[in-house]
């Protein structure tokens, strides 16, 4: 979906934003907007270590 925005799109959405929220608003968008992805990354892989922990466990316990 993202793919087919392109370079004018990405500046479209861009000039929309900073007309919308203001030149004083958009770093603070931006700083929340990176730190909830940070904090999704940090959750999901936490998840994916949890259960290849488990798969592993798993794996161990049937060998025997």
């Amino acid at each position: 979906m993202l793919s087919n925005i392109g370079v004018p799109g990405l500046i479209l959405i861009l000039i929309l934003a900073l007309i919308i929220f203001g030149p004083k608003k958009l770093p603070e968008i931006g700083r929340a907007f990176g730190q909830t992805l940070r904090e999704f990354k940090k959750s999901t892989s936490e998840i994916t270590k949890d259960f290849d922990d488990t798969e592993k466990k798993k794996d161990e316990l049937s060998d025997k």
